[in-house]
């Protein structure tokens, strides 16, 4: 059995986008359940010194043998400088990544 989810959403005022997609999956008594998250904000740049925030990365791992569950989850911030057209802007931006594994009981296997 396999479950996708996808959204992506479009903001032209807040110059905004945002993907994100979620994904369930169940395959040799697992499941597993992926959400990926991305957004985008730009942001015109009108003074020359302006600085950039610092990069960003976390990740998670964890993992429970006694539940038969693991956990995985990563977030990366970043931004980039672009020129268009003469002017100057900033693109922030932020991806997460969450993977979810579990054992599927042996009752919902065998129904």
């Amino acid at each position: 059995m396999r479950d996708l989810l996808f959204k992506s959403l479009t903001s032209e005022d807040k110059k905004r986008k945002i993907i994100a997609s979620s994904e369930i999956v169940d395959n040799q008594g697992v499941r597993s359940t992926i959400h990926r998250h991305f957004v985008y904000i730009v942001k015109e740049i009108k003074e020359a010194g302006t600085k950039r925030p610092l990069p960003y990365l976390y990740v998670l791992k964890e993992r429970n043998s006694l539940k038969k569950i693991e956990k995985f989850f990563c977030r990366i911030k970043g931004s980039v400088y672009v020129v268009s057209k003469g002017r100057l802007f900033l693109i922030l931006y932020m991806h997460s990544l969450k993977i979810y594994l579990s054992a599927i009981p042996q009752d919902v296997l065998e129904n």
